[in-house]
């Protein structure tokens, strides 16, 4: 539990191991992922590495089992996933998988190249049926009289083609093939030939334009549909095509429609012409129709085995390619020792973990059947340690949200556990409604009730694994918003009326009901006097004239209380960095004068909101009745101004308590010496101490980086001073100096959204209400009932779609800037690196995530 309010103590350990035990002991550490390695080789190519030959066979091996995942998805069979991860095999083991993987390949591809060739004959031989079908219907009509009429429907055009013809052998040929459609008029015997085939249906067009074109005109084109789509056997896709038939006279124009077709990709069929010869060959073709459906069965069952077979273990295999990839990868970053039989390495490891560690290489070198143990040696380093933050399933996501910002400086005080109930609540009172937070609520306890199934199903939506990780924030948000509900008293921009209201109405029913501006006194009987149980009366509700005003104030109010607190925590966390690094400069020239200056003004604006609202009431008299308030925001800015206050009314007392004067000139003077403290007062200590050691780095308790156990000790907010020059000291100090000052006027103001973004929820909620439902429920009778239903469902979707989707993702990004920003910056660097640990978890799970984008 440590480790979340600070990062895990690392060291830096040296391993030597047997070059046999080595592969078993970093399979260990793998299972383990505790161990994060170095790369002690960062000059040597990839490809000049021990074992870059190892690695290219997992990577084959990796290939071959993604194409058989793809053709696994591709006919649907579902992949067995136990969920179990089996050991890392071990390296003999290695050919079996090889030999096991290549038989399942080759196989496979063998079957698709014959399912491929089988599909090819299959759709040859019916589209020749379909042309067989087709084609009688085009014989059994006069040939040479259509030839005929259609050459003699387009001669005049000819005529002029051939008058545009500078070629003479051109037009001989033209009057030529003219006379031989004169010659093919009713009465003579012509016989024209033909070709018949297939072509795709969208090229038809272009097609019969091209015949045209480059015969002119003396084709004759008939074409039919083919009903159903034909398969491509290529790529499996569903193609349209018509039959087609071309007759022609001469061997020229023959030789022209045959190099047409084939620029086309038509394919030509043979089609005999007298019809017993066409019957003849229907019935042959249909035979071979049915034998090759029997063997094409045959071989897709066949496929089908093979896949179902090789789909139980898929998962298991890419587990275990990925475990020995990865193994010798890390390998990799070891080096050989100069009698070439053991592999150093350094790592990173929690010094919590050593004996953990050491008990997994022992299990590595036992299973190996090496007789020399391993040896973990710590080392001595002034390198900055990776941070590492122990999380479980619920403060990951919290955790990851810190990160996101930046990763921790090597134990520095951890946000995380804090922001576990300040980021709901900061966002719940922005997002207070009873009835959206409930919704939001049961969509965060619905995802880690099911958390199991839901996680099993490792879908690559982007979206849904965001929700899913962070299911207990939403959960969390929800809970907090149903607070903040309640005390706010709204759901779905309406009030529950648990205890009754405290106020009376005095006045008859019909000047309530037609005076809009009447106000309900509490000076007079309209009020009861005491307060309300919990959250606000629900006479508010339906109050039109005040009802904004009044919730402003609340609001406003309780931003700038919340804001202020918030942020004086995050100076006193950074207190705990300074005592713990022992940096005594930064605690008594930045963290002191710092939290003075936040307490002395924005602290004191605090207190008095809390007197304003103690002292002052509609009941009491003057000086302390409620017409003679301050405002707070005009004390506060006269007090800094050192403005006279303006006068105030008669009975009334410019100040709120004895010696208010004294004590706000006080505050401010102090406030004000604290800006040259924080400037000037840590560069002008490090100068000193800098010439006191003769120009010699900082030692003792203020040097920023020290040594804790043989570790290094992160520095806290100053950083390496000894290494800078004081020029650029005096800088940075300055820059921190005026980035807080200003930043505590901005910051405060800043929490300003906690108050905008309620009123712009709940007026949001009671729009809908008003503009949508209402038209519902002013409906009577059988019609009321069902536009009633359907004003509801449209009501529902807008609510859950705008004012928790929305308005939710809108409160969470403004409740994470309050954070990172408003908080974080007065404690929090987030300078350091992750620790990254050597792990099969983390790498099975990247490696399944790029192989599910690959095949999408």
């Amino acid at each position: 539990m440590g480790s979340l309010f600070r990062s895990e103590e690392m060291t830096l350990c040296q391993l030597f191991l047997q070059s046999e035990a080595a592969y078993a002991c970093v399979s260990e550490l793998g299972e383990l992922g505790l161990v994060q390695f170095r790369d002690l080789n960062p000059d040597v190519n990839a490809f000049q590495r021990k074992f870059v030959n190892e690695v290219r066979r997992c990577d084959e091996m990796e290939r071959k089992l993604r194409y058989l995942e793809k053709e696994i998805k591709k006919d649907g069979i579902p992949m067995l996933d136990t969920g179990e991860s089996p050991e890392a095999p071990q390296p003999r083991e290695m050919i079996d998988l090889e030999a096991t993987f290549e038989k399942l390949e080759n196989e496979l591809r063998e079957v698709n190249q014959n399912a491929e060739a089988l599909k090819r004959n299959f759709l040859e031989l019916t589209e020749l049926k379909h042309i067989l079908r087709k084609t009688q219907v085009f014989f059994d009509e006069a040939v040479p009289t259509i030839s005929y009429n259609t050459t003699s429907h387009y001669k005049s055009r000819r005529y002029r083609q051939m008058a545009d013809n500078q070629n003479e052998d051109e037009q001989a040929q033209l009057l030529g093939e003219d006379a031989g459609v004169r010659a093919s008029q009713p009465g003579q015997n012509l016989k024209l030939g033909f070709v018949a085939g297939v072509i795709s249906r969208e090229k038809l067009p272009a097609f019969e334009r091209m015949l045209w074109r480059a015969c002119r005109g003396n084709v004759f084109l008939r074409q039919a549909m083919i009903e159903s789509p034909l398969e491509d056997p290529s790529n499996g896709d569903q193609v349209y095509k018509s039959v087609f038939i071309i007759f022609f006279q001469g061997d020229q124009l023959k030789t022209r429609v045959k190099k047409i077709c084939e620029g086309f990709r038509a394919t030509l069929y043979p089609c005999p012409e007298a019809p017993a010869d066409r019957r003849e060959m229907a019935m042959g073709v249909m035979t071979r129709i049915e034998d090759l459906n029997t063997v094409l069965g045959q071989t897709q069952d066949h496929r089908h085995r093979v896949l179902v077979a090789a789909a139980k273990n898929l998962k298991n295999w890419f587990v275990k390619v990925r475990k020995i990839k990865a193994i010798y990868h890390t390998l990799n970053l070891f080096n050989l020792d100069v009698t070439q039989k053991c592999l150093i390495a350094e790592c990173w490891v929690p010094v919590l973990d050593i004996e953990t560690i050491q008990l997994a290489l022992r299990r590595g070198t036992e299973r190996s059947g090496s007789s020399v143990p391993p040896i973990l040696n710590r080392m001595q380093t002034f390198e900055n340690p990776p941070t590492y933050n122990r999380t479980n399933k619920f403060t990951k996501a919290f955790q990851a949200l810190i990160d996101a910002y930046g990763v921790a400086t090597y134990r520095e005080m951890n946000p995380a556990p804090y922001t576990i109930i300040t980021f709901p609540f900061l966002f719940a009172v922005m997002f207070g409604d009873l009835g959206h937070g409930a919704i939001m609520a049961l969509f965060g306890l619905w995802m880690i009730r099911k958390e199991k199934g839901l996680a099993a199903q490792k879908t690559d939506n982007e979206i849904w694994n965001i929700f899913f990780g962070g299911r207990y924030i939403i959960f969390l948000m929800g809970v907090f918003s149903m607070y903040t509900g309640l005390i706010y008293n709204d759901i779905f921009s309406k009030s529950l009326n648990i205890f009754g209201s405290h106020w009376e109405v005095n006045y008859n029913k019909s000047t309530v009901l037609e005076n809009k501006y009447l106000q309900l006194n509490p000076e007079t009987s309209d009020y009861l006097g005491t307060p309300y149980p919990f959250g606000m009366d629900p006479i508010w509700q339906v109050a039109g004239a005040n009802k904004i005003i009044f919730q402003n104030a609340y609001k406003m109010k309780i931003s700038i209380i919340f804001g202020v607190i918030h942020m004086i925590f995050g100076v006193a966390m950074s207190y705990h960095n300074h005592t713990y690094f022992k940096n005594r400069l930064s605690l008594i020239f930045e963290f002191i004068p710092q939290l003075i200056f936040l307490l002395f003004l924005f602290f004191y604006m605090v207190l008095l909101m809390f007197i304003k609202w103690n002292r002052y009431a509609a009941t009491n008299k003057p000086p302390y009745s409620a017409s003679c308030a301050p405002s707070i925001l005009i004390t506060f800015i006269d007090m800094v101004l050192f403005n006279t206050p303006k006068p105030v009314p008669e009975g009334c007392e410019v100040y709120m308590f004895g010696g208010q004067h004294f004590f706000q000139v006080v505050f401010v003077l102090v406030a004000l010496s604290c800006i040259p403290v924080m400037l000037l007062g840590k560069p002008l200590q490090i100068m000193k101490q800098r010439k006191h050691a003769n120009v010699q780095p900082i030692t003792g308790s203020d040097a920023e980086v020290g040594m804790s156990n043989g570790q290094p000790a992160a520095h806290g907010a100053g950083g390496h001073h000894d290494e800078e020059e004081m020029s650029e000291i005096f800088i940075h100090q300055g820059i921190h100096t005026i980035e807080y000052v200003l930043g505590s006027v901005s910051h405060t103001a800043s929490y300003l959204r906690l108050w905008a973004l309620s009123l712009a929820h709940a007026q949001l909620a009671e729009v809908l209400w008003n503009m949508v439902l209402s038209i519902g429920l002013k409906q009577e009778g059988w019609f009321g009932g069902i536009m009633l239903t359907i004003v509801f469902a449209f009501w529902a979707i807008l609510t859950v779609g705008i004012l928790v989707l929305m308005e939710g993702l809108s409160a969470f990004l403004h409740t994470l800037r309050l954070h990172w920003v408003e908080f974080q910056s007065k404690f929090y660097q987030g300078t350091g690196y992750a620790f990254q640990p050597f792990s099969f978890d983390a790498i099975i799970e990247n490696g399944s995530a790029a192989s599910s984008a690959e095949n999408e």
